[in-house]
């Protein structure tokens, strides 16, 4: 470092260190920092050579050492969709819904770590995860990589994973901001809802998840917001993200989700993305140089939009450690699959023929393809397996098509059944021939049905039914056998109308690269099941806001086309539509609250292996709420309870905190949940801000949205919080 190469010097603050960056860059130099390709579209003659195989690039600035952005989907584990990297497979974890189902901080922390580890021997040194979204409709096709429906559960793991992923000198995203919650005609629809709703929902997902893990950057979503496209909504981006929440990263664009030059740089958009898929390069010399040049753009803006980029890069590690590819320990970052694949697979329900004990001698295994492995899910985040996939089925029509194979990890059901029922013949049946099957099952001391449902990017469910005669495959099974365990492989929540018929169900969701062996110990009692449901399980799709998604035509209406008016709140408009979400910040659990339903089964259900009860609850009131009470184990083997807590604020019930809690067989323990302030708040836009009213509040606690195990009164001060 020489006296001038002040940039160089990390006892400078990163805002000081970019700044003196800034000074040394010429306006091409700038512009190079603001946009970049795709380098999978770029042909090979034009592929720079420090461009890696990935979801995207941006170059550097080598003269001052600022290096090249390497950037690879997505938070399930390193991507590689359709084996662009021939050969290179990734460890892939659970899916976001079965990690939510740990309700557990830490694994999200440690599998954030784990992924960013391999995104960092494989080179890459932005990390496009962290993904944020509400689940609104349970048949988003995305809903497998989110977090669920509630915005602190969203919002702490999403936070955590965030924090784990950076831990590696590395860039993570958040994304996809914001209320990106369907993927039918995304590029397309307009989401339409109140500030203040907004603010209580899936803007405070992201703002709890943006203080916990402080991503490098943030990612828009290719939707509208409230008339306004997601990457140039000065309201989310200028008011919100850098002005209420003073977020000091930078906004990157969705993949082909820019449509200006101007209007998008002055609303907040820092740089664009794989801009082969926009319609033009709008942040390339032609147009964004040309915009600073005449004053459209000024440029202050410009440089701010660099200073962004090169503070995370600073702030996070990655000018300082430049990325040195190596080889993973795929072993030591399986085990952290695995260990996430247990703690979320949830029961659902179990007659006590689970655990599965020794004195089985016939078990018939059905299904789902679980004699070579375990699903996952399609898109961008498709994770490709060490060794390669189990079994691909290629998709031949809808948007998905382009980028997505209905792909099997490795780790097959079967072999983990075999492997611990040692005394047991174990017979399998595809359950294409449910004939047979049923045959099979008629048969045996046991039968097991696994059943899946393929989701991916770009495309929403039709409906919450099992594809493929599924149903009708259970439903005769279980005819034939009264002993029939089901176990689901599903990116979301299913329908169940063989409910009543079987003895036991898992929701094993994607359950990753170790996931058969994890499904294996929890069939036959090694590890206790310990998940609980991050999104409600309808009875039906008649129980949704929404009964039908709007506007489910692949692409976008024609000009002038009618859209059925079977697709409840929308409306056309100029060839595209919005959608009104009359459900507000009562999204989920908070819906069938309001709405007088019960559905299949509740936020935060899951069954274990043991029982529990609690007692003593004191609560403290003031500026927040905090419950103590105590949990005992009163069952005969060890286990773990997610006690939450829930308040009734504004007539609505609110998740507030959890406690998860390990106890051994008569074993009890004395909890505390704090609230934050702001779960027990209205947003107020006019104040602007958070409003506390002064009373009583109800505080339940017990282990699901639905079940009361405790309940009592805080007195709450008033007060107010920026927002």
């Amino acid at each position: 470092m020489t006296a001038t190469q002040t940039w160089l010097d990390k006892r400078l603050s990163p805002d000081d260190r970019a700044r003196a960056l800034i000074a040394e860059l010429t306006l091409d130099e700038m512009i190079t920092l603001v946009h970049g390709p795709m380098p999978n579209l770029l042909k090979p003659e034009d592929k720079p050579a420090d461009a890696g195989t990935g979801a995207g690039y941006i170059a550097g600035v080598p003269r001052l050492g600022i290096p090249a952005l390497n950037e690879t989907d997505a938070s399930l584990g390193v991507a590689n969709p359709r084996q662009a990297r021939k050969g290179d497979g990734s460890t892939g974890l659970p899916s976001g819904l079965a990690l939510a189902s740990t309700w557990d901080a830490h694994l999200a922390y440690e599998g954030g770590a784990m992924v960013g580890r391999e995104s960092r021997a494989k080179g890459f040194n932005v990390l496009l995860g962290g993904g944020a979204n509400l689940t609104r409709d349970p048949r988003c096709g995305r809903n497998f990589e989110y977090l669920g429906e509630d915005p602190l559960l969203t919002g702490v793991l999403a936070g955590e994973a965030i924090k784990g992923a950076q831990s590696n000198n590395i860039v993570c995203t958040i994304k996809h901001f914001a209320l990106n919650d369907q993927e039918t005609c995304r590029h397309v629809v307009d989401a339409r809802i109140d500030e203040a709703p907004l603010r209580e929902s899936d803007l405070l997902a992201f703002q709890i998840a943006i203080e916990l893990g402080q991503p490098g950057s943030v990612m828009c979503a290719y939707n509208k917001v409230n008339g306004e496209w997601c990457g140039e909504n000065d309201f989310l981006l200028n008011q919100v993200l850098k002005g209420d929440w003073n977020y000091p990263g930078w906004v990157m664009s969705d993949w082909g989700a820019v449509h200006t030059t101007a209007k998008a740089a002055l609303a907040g958009m820092d740089q664009e993305s794989g801009y082969q898929l926009d319609k033009q390069v709008y942040f390339g010399p032609a147009l964004l140089k040309e915009a600073v040049e005449q004053g459209e753009v000024p440029f202050e803006r410009l440089t701010n939009m660099v200073h962004r980029i090169l503070r995370s890069l600073i702030d996070k590690g990655v000018f300082d450690s430049p990325v040195v590819p190596s080889e993973p320990d795929y072993q030591a970052n399986g085990d952290v699959a695995l260990a996430a694949a247990e703690a979320g697979i949830v029961l659902l329900k179990n007659d006590g023929v689970l655990p599965l004990g020794g004195g089985l001698r016939r078990i018939a295994v059905i299904g789902a393809h679980a004699d070579v492995g375990v699903l996952s899910g399609g898109g961008s985040s498709q994770v490709i397996p060490v060794g390669g996939p189990a079994h691909e089925i290629r998709v031949s029509m809808g948007p998905s098509s382009a980028f997505s194979a209905v792909t099997y990890f490795p780790s097959a059901p079967l072999a983990a059944i075999q492997a611990r029922a040692l005394n047991a013949t174990v017979s399998y049946a595809s359950g294409e021939d449910v004939a047979a099957a049923a045959e099979l099952a008629r048969g045996a001391d046991l039968a097991i049905v696994f059943a899946d449902q393929w989701c991916t990017e770009a495309e929403d469910l039709p409906t919450l039914s099992l594809p493929h005669d599924q149903d009708a495959l259970i439903a005769a099974v279980a005819a034939a056998n009264s002993k029939t365990v089901v176990v689901l492989e599903t990116g979301t929540p299913v329908t169940m109308p063989w409910l009543d018929q079987v003895s036991a169900v898992l929701e094993a969701w994607y359950p990753g690269t170790r996931g058969g062996e994890a499904i294996g110990k929890i069939l036959f009692g090694e590890v206790a099941p310990s998940g609980r449901l991050p999104i409600s399980f309808p009875k039906s799709i008649d129980d949704l806001v929404r009964p039908q998604i709007p506007g489910m035509i692949f692409g976008p209406p024609e000009e002038g086309k009618t859209i059925p008016t079977s697709f409840a709140n929308v409306q056309q408009h100029k060839g595209r539509f919005s959608v009104e979400h009359p459900e507000g910040a009562d999204v989920g659990y908070r819906w069938y609250d309001r709405a007088g339903k019960t559905p299949l089964f509740p936020f935060g259900f899951g069954l274990t292996y043991t029982t529990f009860a609690y007692a003593g609850l004191e609560l403290a009131g003031g500026e927040t709420v905090t419950a103590s009470f105590e949990v005992k184990n009163t069952g005969p083997v060890a286990g773990i309870e997610t006690a939450q807590v829930y308040a009734r604020v504004a007539g609505g019930q609110r998740l507030i905190g959890w406690a998860r809690v390990a106890l051994a067989p008569g074993e009890s323990r004395r909890v505390s949940v704090a609230a934050d302030p702001r779960l027990l708040a209205s947003y107020d836009p006019a104040l602007p801000g958070w409003r506390v009213a002064a009373g009583a509040v109800e505080v339940t606690v017990g282990p699901d949205a639905a079940t009361v195990a405790l309940k009592g009164e805080a007195v709450l001060s008033e007060r107010t919080m920026k927002p």
